[in-house]
């Protein structure tokens, strides 16, 4: 980051209420959703576990170590200002679900959803359910999530390679606010992981995390 850039960040966690900056334990806490339908929602524990540790090192904002698992369901949600959802398979979300997600999502709530291969059309499916009168929008490459604190001109990074498709960043935005940020055809989490977990090279593992660094900054730090 540069010192120009370090400077502004700083200004904006100083001009920003403290209440919407920490949480009363100290710190950040995130969470990972569980969700039903056979979808592998746990896959690759290491990622989010690294993607926090990097952002703790790089910028002036404090996240927990140890991210929660917390059911889609579960009025657990609401005491996480950032929820992180991945996975390859199906997801399904009964009506008690849908509107607990729609109710934390309304009250300030954060979703990152990361296409892990295989959930583009169900995920898609819950999310037309939480907000039926929307559509996911195509957000353009100058949005501020890809200049947050690293810039990516051109977008989300590519990380693995699936169908010979671009990445692409989807949001849904709530009275002028993204609620949800959706990525497709990135596999941004899979570059978090572990190194020895998908053998990505150095320089790869990098673009992700920095990236993801731009999504929870984004997600933590708006009014």
């Amino acid at each position: 980051m540069s010192k120009a850039k370090l400077v502004l960040f700083l200004l904006v966690l100083i001009l920003v209420p403290f209440d919407l900056l920490a949480q009363e334990t100290g710190g950040f806490e995130i969470a990972r959703v569980k969700y039903r339908g056979g979808g592998d929602w746990y896959n690759d524990p290491s990622s989010l576990k690294n993607l926090i540790s990097y952002t703790n090192k790089l910028v002036p904002i404090t996240i927990k170590d140890a991210y929660k698992d917390v059911a889609l369901g579960s009025t657990d949600i609401h005491s996480y200002p950032f929820l992180f959802l991945t996975g390859h398979g199906t997801i399904t979300a009964n009506s008690t679900e849908i509107r607990n997600l729609r109710t934390y999502l309304d009250n300030g709530g954060f979703l990152y959803v990361d296409d892990d291969y295989g959930i583009d059309e169900h995920i898609r499916a819950v999310l037309k359910e939480v907000y039926p009168d929307q559509e996911l929008l195509e957000i353009p490459f100058n949005h501020p999530i890809y200049h947050q604190v690293f810039n990516f001109n051109n977008g989300l990074p590519k990380i693995h390679e699936h169908d010979n498709k671009p990445p692409r960043g989807f949001a849904l935005f709530k009275d002028g606010r993204m609620v949800v940020y959706y990525t497709y055809e990135s596999n941004l989490a899979d570059g978090w992981a572990d190194p020895e977990v998908h053998n990505d090279p150095a320089e790869v593992r990098e673009n992700a995390l920095r990236m993801g660094v731009n999504i929870l900054v984004y997600a933590l730090t708006r009014p």
